[in-house]
């Protein structure tokens, strides 16, 4: 399969594509740090593709976008680009901050989907998983920009499922509670006895691999529950 990955320098991002290369799929990514995708392209020859991206960029995204269909329609595009905000009430969260979140968050999906969807729905066929949280399902203090990112991605991803002719699928999927410098900047040392990524990532990709039609606007965890 031809799989996009945002976010893929680093986290579930990276885990999720070193799985799939591993396993004889064709992985394109984007992420914002420019030595990381280096060392993936040095790591990853053709017809892997690895690019330094920022999401909240239209214009950016759609250059991107551009070169990697030029190689083909993904089967299965993963948006999984995120910030977190530094944990703090929502009152002493600066505008900035809570700007960048949903700028990456929500408007970098929605970026991406802009720039891929078309050539997929042409095609008739793809999953678009838009990655979620518990905190799009739920609320915990200190995370409400954060709350606010993945609430909106799960109605999203739902509106877009509405708007896909049937044979394909957009699903927010909830990875679970993972190990990560992103659980770690909210948790510090605590997130150590969660499974680190890699590990995640036997499980999760092949999940996501079996994703269909028949997933279309359902909020989804790794795991199979919702």
């Amino acid at each position: 399969m031809y799989i996009v990955i945002t976010g893929v320098t680093r986290g579930l991002g990276r885990a999720l594509a070193a799985w799939y290369i591993r396993n004889g799929h064709t992985v394109a990514g984007c992420g914002r740090s420019g030595q990381e995708i280096f060392d993936l392209r040095f790591d990853h020859a053709e017809p892997h593709n690895f690019a330094a991206v920022d999401v909240s960029l239209p214009v950016k995204v759609a250059i991107w976008a551009e070169h990697v269909l030029g190689h083909g329609v993904p089967d299965i595009l993963i948006n999984n680009a995120g910030v977190m905000n530094d944990p703090a009430p929502l009152w002493e969260v600066p505008a900035d901050k809570f700007a960048q979140v949903m700028a990456v968050n929500v408007s970098g999906m929605a970026n991406v989907i802009r720039a891929f969807a078309p050539a997929m729905i042409a095609r008739g066929s793809g999953v678009i998983v838009n990655l979620s949280s518990g905190w799009g399902r739920s609320v915990s203090p200190g995370v409400g920009p954060y709350c606010a990112s993945k609430w909106a991605v799960e109605g999203l991803t739902k509106a877009l499922a509405a708007d896909l002719p049937a044979g394909m699928a957009a699903v927010p999927l909830n990875p679970g509670v993972i190990d990560t410098a992103m659980l770690r900047q909210c948790w510090g040392g605590e997130a150590a006895s969660y499974p680190k990524a890699e590990a995640w990532a036997e499980t999760a990709a092949p999940y996501i691999l079996q994703l269909g039609p028949k997933d279309n606007g359902k909020s989804l965890s790794v795991g199979g529950e919702e």
